[in-house]
């Protein structure tokens, strides 16, 4: 490895990883165990999200040219530990004589919880070692479930689709904590920083399995699942058409951008989550599909510089525009939804003051407890990479030889990167 990759990872990962995963089995053994009524009429759903969490988020992140192994390793890492870190600190909340009970519902939840990390691993990516994410996930988590709680315990208010307590928080949690931790040898497009044809046709594979089992994500523990099915469907597709209108309406030759095609599709799953299972009717569902593919492209194209060049904060895959604006418009859903209508959960009437609460809260302590995680991040200990080696595979893995030679791109005109793409 070259002396230039301030990485530090002999021996510190290993320790932290065996550390983490030894904690986790002895909680296990004291607190965990068997639902002594378990149901499989979940196992479907759990299916669905459970590939979404591991093969739609990790091949969405592939589109960064040599960083491949990263986006799709890491997100096993950090999947693999949040989903046993998750159960916990949500099972903590509900627990039964002294024990947590898991079953498939808590499975799902748990895949759940560590959604919202990776959706931070995105605002990251290419800039943080694997310590840093074994850290952020353990913290993240940990903070999630006690927003998750406030949210629908305390507060009394829906988020069956999670746009807010999933997709907003992961958002602004991952942003503030790239806030803190600001490259400015970044400033200027890295060359790494870029995808190339072969790299985005595998971010696209992500998209595709994203969108496809985005119905089941938000449907999984709902009420109202057909309902929430429907409601999905339908703000999907809308949202997948305006998202194709406006791409070529955007760019000066009136081409497609895979940058937009990849996230912006997606934004309608987003938006349409908090009211997923509520009858609000399909054209309801596809207005909010609509919005939130305007709102997603306009903040590629025009937010996501301005958050580089003047906020200081370099948020590598979107996330922002695919998970933090549609997870407040979702948000902001739900309040006008229980304003107009009389919808009740578990007993309980849904109020948009209630609602509201949610929202605010959610964002609060997601950047608070962002900017916190970021500053932990920071100590030099953990290890980060050099702004020379970021956004490169080799920095972190065994790369096949004829992959670490230099490539020239300059023919190729579909070349972009993030920031390109918006600009």
């Amino acid at each position: 490895m070259p002396p230039d990759f301030d990485t530090n990872m002999k021996f510190k990962f290993s320790i932290l990883a065996l550390l983490l995963q030894v904690i986790v089995i002895i909680l296990f053994g004291i607190f965990v165990d068997y639902d002594p009524n378990p149901s499989k009429a979940l196992y479907p759903h759990f299916q669905d999200v459970h590939v979404m969490i591991f093969v739609g988020f990790g091949f969405l992140m592939t589109f960064l040219k040599k960083y491949g192994f990263s986006s799709v390793g890491f997100n096993m890492l950090i999947a693999a530990f949040g989903l046993q870190w998750g159960i916990l600190m949500q099972g903590f909340w509900h627990m039964e004589r002294g024990k947590i009970s898991v079953n498939i519902e808590s499975m799902v939840n748990a895949d759940f919880s560590t959604a919202t990390a990776l959706i931070s691993f995105g605002a990251l990516l290419g800039k943080t070692s694997p310590i840093q994410m074994l850290i952020l996930t353990l913290l993240e988590i940990t903070m999630f479930a006690w927003n998750e709680h406030l949210v629908t315990k305390v507060l009394k208010a829906t988020d069956v689709g999670a746009s807010m307590t999933i997709h907003a928080f992961g958002a602004y949690f991952g942003l503030a904590a790239a806030f803190v931790l600001y490259r400015p040898g970044l400033t200027n497009k890295h060359d790494n920083d870029e995808s190339t044809y072969h790299s985005d046709m595998f971010a696209m594979i992500g998209t595709l399995f994203l969108w496809l089992f985005w119905p089941s994500f938000n449907s999984a523990i709902a009420e109202a699942q057909v309902t929430a099915i429907i409601n999905t469907y339908y703000s999907l597709a809308a949202c997948t058409i305006v998202t194709f209108a406006l791409s070529s309406l955007v760019d000066k030759r009136g081409k497609f951008s895979m940058v937009l095609i990849q996230n912006a599709t997606l934004a309608g799953g987003v938006a349409v989550g908090t009211c997923a299972d509520l009858e609000i009717h399909p054209f309801s569902a596809m207005v909010i599909g609509v919005i939130a593919g305007i709102v997603s492209v306009l903040g590629f194209q025009f937010l996501t510089p301005v958050m580089a060049s003047k906020l200081r904060i370099q948020d590598t895959c979107g996330v922002h525009n695919l998970h933090g604006l549609p997870g407040i418009l979702g948000g902001i859903a739900g309040i006008v939804v229980t304003a107009i209508k009389t919808e009740t959960r578990n007993g309980h009437l849904l109020t948009p003051a209630m609602q509201a609460a949610a929202l605010g809260s959610t964002l609060a302590i997601a950047i608070v407890g962002g900017a916190l995680t970021g500053a932990i991040l920071k100590i030099p200990f953990l290890g980060q990479v050099s702004d020379q080696n970021c956004f490169d595979d080799s920095a972190y893995w065994e790369v096949p030889e004829e992959e670490t030679v230099p490539e020239i791109h300059s023919s190729h005109r579909d070349e972009h990167s993030r920031f390109e793409a918006a600009m």
